[in-house]
């Protein structure tokens, strides 16, 4: 696949051009469709590396070196929902973007629990595709801050652990990024659509009940038996985190 010279990809109109080509690794086993992805976005600037099954694909990511992974929900050899599971069990926190053929509520709900970061159902516009990819890869400014701290909760951004009242908390990364920002945001009143937006990066507001699965999930890891609650439902608003004191 021939890639464009400096000048085309500045040229050219919505091509993304980072300093360093952005590694994927795309996990799809139909091969039409990995092709048009592949060219498609290496006209984008990226560099992708396909998989054509699951166990190749879970060999190629624990490896490391990637920017992003696109990951099918339902591979040969090895299920994307394993994969993704595997991987996060390891520790890895590379974002994942999942394409699936099924589209229903508790199919995308059960690949953001798994530990996908968003969820892209086929047939797709490349538009949205690379829309979505630029969306989990973009970076914010770094932040002064480090560790994020209300009341007893604790929550360290660079060892990525979480305490309350010196009890350590066990998170998967889609709830370590939602505690994270409910926790930046304490005190205020965060509405499922910012959530969406914001941990989920979804760029339109779909009917699911994917924020309540996951507050429900923190709720519990959080505001342990005993202890008095720091995360609240906002009748008709959303949610708040407080100090408990």
């Amino acid at each position: 696949m021939p890639e464009m010279s400096g000048k085309e990809a500045k040229e050219a109109p919505g091509r993304v051009v980072p300093e360093r080509r952005l590694r994927l690794l795309l996990v799809e086993d139909d091969r039409e469709l990995a092709e048009e992805i592949a060219t498609e976005l290496g006209e984008r600037g990226y560099d992708v590396t396909h998989a054509e099954d699951g166990e190749a694909g879970f060999q190629l990511a624990s490896r490391g070196g990637f920017d992003l992974l696109i990951l099918d929900r339902l591979l040969p050899k090895r299920d994307g929902l394993s994969i993704l599971a595997g991987l996060r069990e390891r520790g890895m926190a590379t974002p994942v973007l999942i394409l699936s053929a099924l589209g229903e509520v508790d199919e995308r709900v059960a690949g953001l629990k798994a530990g996908g970061d968003d969820y892209l159902v086929k047939p797709f516009a490349f538009a949205e595709l690379a829309a979505r990819i630029e969306a989990l890869l973009r970076r914010p400014l770094a932040a002064a801050v480090t560790r994020l701290e209300v009341g007893p909760l604790v929550l360290d951004l660079i060892s990525r652990e979480a305490s309350r009242g010196g009890r350590a908390i066990e998170l998967l990364p889609t709830e370590f990024k939602l505690l994270e920002y409910l926790m930046r945001h304490a005190g205020q009143i965060v509405t499922r659509g910012m959530l969406l937006e914001d941990v989920w990066h979804y760029r339109f507001l779909p009917q699911t009940n994917v924020v309540d699965v996951h507050i429900g999930k923190l709720r519990r890891k959080i505001d342990a038996p005993g202890e008095p609650p720091m995360i609240h439902s906002v009748r008709g608003a959303g949610f708040m985190l407080r100090d408990p004191s």
